[in-house]
């Protein structure tokens, strides 16, 4: 009898242990439960206050759906037009400046000095309604163009601690060269009328200087360049001027003993490579006369204004979803805000 107690003890210990594990696991499940109970709970409350009350709420709803859509056809229209433009000389700077500027003069309804910068008449101007600036669109190989430029240019060092996605996170809006200039206006053909004023967003002396110092600095490799063309050039006349003499002279061979021939050897020239580096050196002065009439002017526009603007309306402005939605919300603050206080009369510590 005694050699059976440490087994039944044994299934005593299993058993105490299968049920605490049954109850750990009855009061999760009882845990969960509770929660979807209180959720469902909160679900019926709202639901039961809505059908109660949905007169009112759908009196209100349908009061502020109407004045919203009255504020909207009381509201001009508002049209958009966007330009796409590639700049140089950082120029861009110069470009953002001037937006923000435009931005202030509308602000302060000065339209006269508007209409002087953009040449148009000051009613038409007063149509305008902002300017806005963004980054043009970009390909991931741009990006990465973008990035190992941007690693050559600082410390090596430092260049290993920066990674691609570190230096796409941290760029800005002037980044790259490519803008996208964006004008709204509430009458829809003025877009056109605006591309003389925003010519001259460009015009600074930072630029102007920029632009000088590279024309400078392209001259000055043209001109060595050509030196070394010229060089060339003397060297070519030299050795075509050997092979001439070698031409005119007989091969001479004399005999010496049995039949051994000795025969005078020609001047080894090396013309052909004079010839490809004259070509390549050539090769970079036309490069450099590309790049200068490439890059001749401060901007590029890649896609001008439309004739006609689009319809623009922002999410704001659509008062007719707005007021609808903010009426049912304060309808819910209120009832909640009631409830709470009949609580609050009720309550007995």
């Amino acid at each position: 009898m005694s050699e059976n107690l440490p087994n039944n003890q044994d299934e005593v210990d299993l058993g105490q242990l299968f049920n605490a594990i049954g109850r750990v696991f009855d009061r999760f499940i009882n845990f969960i439960t509770s929660i979807f109970k209180a959720i469902f709970s909160v679900f019926i409350y709202a639901l039961k206050a809505i059908i109660v009350n949905f007169k009112i709420i759908a009196t209100v709803v349908i009061i502020m759906g109407i004045l919203g859509y009255g504020l909207e056809k009381m509201k001009p229209n508002v049209y958009s037009s966007e330009m796409l433009i590639r700049t140089y000389f950082d120029a861009k700077y110069q470009l953002a400046t001037n937006i923000s500027y435009y931005n202030a003069l509308l602000v302060d309804e000065d339209y006269v000095t508007l209409s002087g910068i953009f040449d148009t008449p000051k009613d038409t101007i007063q149509s305008l309604v902002e300017f806005e600036i963004f980054p043009g669109p970009e390909t991931e190989n741009d990006r990465i163009v973008e990035y190992n430029e941007f690693i050559k240019s600082i410390d090596s060092v430092r260049a290993q601690e920066l990674s691609f996605d570190e230096f796409i996170e941290n760029r800005d809006i002037f980044s790259g060269s490519l803008f996208i200039l964006k004008v709204y206006s509430t009458k829809k053909d003025l877009f056109k009328d605006l591309e003389k004023g925003i010519d001259s967003s460009f015009n600074n002396r930072y630029s102007e200087k920029k632009k000088k110092k590279r024309d400078d600095i392209i001259d000055i490799q043209k001109e060595n360049i050509s030196a070394s063309i010229v060089q060339l050039d003397s060297l070519q006349t030299i050795y075509v001027d050997v092979l001439k003499k070698e031409s005119e002279k007989a091969s001479a061979s004399i005999g010496l003993g049995d039949g051994f021939p000795l025969q005078q050897e020609k001047s080894t020239t090396k013309e052909f490579e004079l010839i490809n580096k004259e070509i390549a050196l050539r090769e970079r002065i036309r490069a450099l006369d590309e790049q200068k009439v490439e890059e001749s002017v401060y901007f590029d526009v890649i896609s001008s204004f439309q004739e006609i603007g689009n319809r623009e309306m922002k999410i704001t402005e659509k008062y007719s979803i707005l007021l609808p939605i903010l009426g049912f919300l304060l309808l819910c603050f209120l009832y909640l805000a009631s409830k709470t206080i009949k609580f609050a009369k009720k309550y007995e510590a």
